[in-house]
């Protein structure tokens, strides 16, 4: 702890301290005592991550010439002209993401009151006191009415932060506040690749929706053709009953996929937050490009790339500096309240010479018996930040977890792309080949039956399959911390205080 000793002021009366310099000597005397922090110094754990991705060599993940993924706005990410509208009205009508940009304020606020508890209060104020005192207790015998008015500047219980409480809650709620500033740029990331996945799953669903929709008109008009064999003697009533189970399940798939999709659709304009109109043409997943071949960087990076990890440190650092003003609470607190003025018995008299008037009341509290409170709060403190650390911990292993999972399926999900396409291709030979045998009387019609429906399930598996592909790039783009850094371009966050660079390691 520093120390400074305070030289006296001059005065000719050295007893008494003149009536106009006591407030500024008490302001002089906060600005040259300067106490200590009794914060821990701040160390970063280590981060529980591999040197490299799972099927990712870390020679090949060091390439410096790669663009950060951090660094690829989401409009350079997305070119579909209609999803990128959606994005832009999300940002800016989202409920969460407004929710979340109000918590910034509000942490904001916060910080800047506890900056403020460490300068003193100073007030005018201004007071008038009648009172009559009886005969019974008078020094004099005799009833009396005494009239006080009073005005003056006040110091009201500024604390002299020799052990640095105050300090330390204010680092407390600079790391909230910072901490929340990154919980706001996670939400936009969340944000931005949500809306991506629920434009797809419509999309998706739109798609489906009009395939069954060929397909039952499709199946009516082989129904028909059935039935003008069936009439013509032709076919038989099986043959009749089995392309009418075709119709009939071409029917269920329209209701169920009309359902979905209009699910889909509301589930879209509630996280935009509005039902954007007039939106540019709409792009099928076929059409749909996204930048696939993201860099995944090593594994270390995510700690800068991630807002969810920075935010998680912060809250560390809050937890740590909670530990100070724990410690704090076992040593003396000293408040000062002083005031200076004017006071008379008359009004016309207030501002008449020889009517100064100023006190100085120095308070010290030093705590002796409280029942283990102090104790126990800096405990709980300690284990605040054990826990602080598990939850920044979890939050790499979450993050590394999600990287690796995007980086497996994407090798993956392109095979399987490509082999279901191949599987239509077959399939779509297949009901040709029936239909022609079907035609000639060399096979049954459960023979075309069963090669229409195959052909439908794999039409509807290669949506879903090339919807998954790129909804497992928008979850990479996403892990990797894409998605933020044009609209922090277009929107600047508020400027936050300065951080000591040294204490965050």
């Amino acid at each position: 702890m520093q120390s400074m000793r305070l030289m006296p002021m001059p005065s000719r009366n050295r007893g008494v301290l003149p009536v106009n310099k006591p407030l500024s000597a008490l302001a002089l005397a906060g600005l040259l005592l300067s106490g200590c922090s009794l914060t821990p110094e701040y160390q970063r754990p280590e981060a529980p991550l591999e040197a490299a991705y799972p099927g990712v060599a870390p020679a090949a993940a060091v390439d410096e010439e790669a663009v950060r993924v951090a660094d690829i706005g989401w409009r350079d990410f997305f070119a579909d002209a209609r999803l990128q509208a959606l994005i832009e009205a999300a940002l800016e009508s989202n409920r969460d993401l407004r929710r979340a940009a109000l918590n910034v304020e509000q942490a904001r606020a916060l910080y800047d009151i506890r900056e403020a508890d460490q300068w003193p209060s100073v007030g005018v104020g201004g007071s008038a006191t009648r009172q009559r005192t009886p005969g019974g207790v008078s020094p004099t015998g005799e009833a009396s009415t005494n009239t006080r008015y009073e005005v003056g500047v006040t110091l009201s219980a500024w604390e002299l932060d020799f052990f640095g409480r105050l300090d330390s809650l204010s680092e407390v709620a600079l790391a909230e506040y910072l901490a929340t500033e990154e919980a706001r740029r996670a939400a936009q990331i969340s944000l931005v690749a949500e809306v991506a996945r629920v434009y797809l799953a419509e999309r998706a669903a739109a798609e489906q929706l009009e395939l069954a929709r060929q397909t039952l008109e499709a199946r009516r008009g082989a129904f028909d053709l059935v039935r003008q064999r069936y009439e013509a003697g032709a076919a038989s009533r099986l043959d009749l009953q089995q392309a009418d189970v075709l119709v009939q399940s071409a029917r269920v798939s329209v209701a169920a996929l009309t359902r979905q999709h209009a699910q889909a659709l509301n589930a879209l304009n509630l996280l935009v937050g509005e039902t954007v109109a007039d939106l540019p043409q709409a792009q099928p997943l076929s059409a749909q490009t996204v930048l696939s071949d993201l860099p995944p960087g090593l594994p270390s990076e995510l700690l800068s790339q991630r807002p969810d990890i920075r935010a998680a440190e912060r809250q560390l650092m809050a937890a740590n500096a909670n530990i100070g003003a724990a410690r704090a609470a076992f040593f003396p607190r000293i408040t000062l309240t002083a005031g200076v003025g004017t006071a008379s018995g008359e009004l016309s008299e207030l501002f008449s010479s020889d009517t100064g008037t100023w006190s100085f009341m120095p308070q010290l509290v030093l705590p002796i018996f409280d029942a283990g409170r102090n104790r126990t709060n800096l405990r709980l403190a300690e284990v605040r930040e054990n826990i602080a650390v598990v939850e920044y911990e979890q939050t790499i292993q979450n993050a590394f977890r999600e990287v690796a999972d995007a980086l497996v399926a994407r090798e993956a999900l392109d095979e399987q792309v490509e082999a279901q396409e191949r599987l239509l291709e077959a399939q779509a030979g297949r009901l040709q080949l029936a239909e022609q045998r079907y035609q000639g009387g060399v096979a049954s019609f459960l023979e075309v039956l069963d090669a229409r429906r195959e052909l439908f399930d794999a039409e509807q598996s290669l949506l879903q399959t090339r919807q998954l592909r790129l909804t497992n790039t928008i979850d990479l783009y996403r892990a990797l911390g894409g998605g933020l850094a044009e609209y922090t371009a277009r929107n600047q966050a508020p400027e936050a205080p300065e951080v000591d660079t040294e204490a965050e390691g």
